[in-house]
């Protein structure tokens, strides 16, 4: 299948947000990716990246960092509007839990994205079950996506979002620190609640640890590592 670049937005610094749209409607289930293949010189190359957007017909969108000595991602930023990429997919089992229970977010980076498809989907139907987004970033504009979820957070009562920053300016008054520090605020005594963790290997791996340390059931943890 292939797919059009509509257009790109800059969310960050080398972070961009790419809508593309498909010549059939994608249907997919919140927290699945999508494989974009391209070609670089004679050697064909497939790389995996998390739908940001939730299900709308044939558009949705990418977040993806510039790896400026990668092999994939310089192929992407060098596309303009019109041009198409073709894909596979969707796949993935990063999608929440049937039946769903009260859930802890967790993303470093570009891990925010498949929670932003998984937010915007959930939260207008599910008023029962409580969401919380811990999001840890170096600096300020890199929590991408952060005024979309600060929105929900006043829309939907049953949303809590908690950016945290291991870098912060001066002008910054939320919290500091890795998300590792804030989880045994956010779970508490609970253990009958999911936590979903996404980004890069070693946070998600090293989180995981310290969760199954402190008695949290290892099929109440679900992960998605970026390499």
């Amino acid at each position: 299948m292939r797919a059009r670049l509509v257009e790109w937005v800059e969310l960050a610094p080398l972070t961009r947000q790419f809508t593309f749209e498909a010549e059939q409607a994608l249907e997919f289930v919140p927290g699945q990716f999508v494989s974009l293949v391209g070609q670089n010189g004679e050697k064909t190359i497939t790389r995996a990246y998390s739908i940001a957007s939730p299900p709308a017909g044939k558009r949705f969108d990418l977040c993806l960092n510039l790896v400026e000595d990668g092999t994939f991602t310089p192929l992407l930023f060098g596309m303009s509007p019109g041009d198409e990429v073709e894909y596979k997919g969707p796949y993935g089992v990063f999608v929440f839990r049937n039946p769903l229970s009260d859930s802890i977010l967790v993303a470093t980076g570009t891990g925010i994205t498949p929670f932003r498809s998984m937010l915007q989907e959930r939260l207008p139907r599910e008023r029962e079950r409580q969401f919380t987004l811990v999001f840890g970033a170096r600096h300020e504009h890199g929590l991408l996506y952060k005024a979309e979820f600060e929105e929900l957070a006043a829309k939907y009562p049953n949303f809590r979002f908690v950016p945290t920053l291991t870098r912060p300016g001066a002008s910054w008054t939320g919290l500091s620190g890795r998300v590792h520090a804030h989880i045994d605020l956010e779970l508490g005594a609970r253990r009958d609640i999911d936590v979903y963790i996404c980004g890069m290997a070693e946070m998600v791996n090293e989180l995981r640890s310290t969760l199954k340390e402190k008695g949290l059931d290892r099929k109440r943890i679900i992960v998605e590592k970026y390499d």
